[in-house]
């Protein structure tokens, strides 16, 4: 038996590819803010959930502890003032429009 939709709510996706959950939804999903999976079933449809422990990125815990271990032996330093210098001279002048869709590169 497939599963029957209990309740159905049409959102609109921004030409940057976003969309907002519906308050309806959150309140089924049980979050307020923070993390949801959607998961694409083979039969076409896609399935949200709120993402648990167990779903978070595998790669976070090995980062953060060669990051920890690059801080314990000093290897990382704060930008000064030279390096800020160089960054803003290598990008001072570029122009980002944040309204602009994003690219698929």
């Amino acid at each position: 038996m497939s599963p029957v939709a209990t309740l159905s709510i049409d959102a609109t996706i921004t030409e940057r590819g976003q969309t907002t959950v519906p308050a309806a939804i959150r309140k089924m999903l049980g979050v307020n803010k923070g993390a949801i999976t959607f998961k694409a079933m083979s039969d076409g449809t896609v399935v949200i959930e709120p993402k648990t422990e167990e779903e978070a990125d595998p790669a976070i815990g090995a980062f953060l502890s060669v990051l920890s271990n690059d801080i314990a032996r000093g290897n990382l330093m704060p930008l000064d003032t030279s390096m800020l210098d160089e960054i803003d001279d290598l990008v001072g002048g570029l122009d980002v429009d944040m309204a602009a869709p994003l690219t698929d590169d």
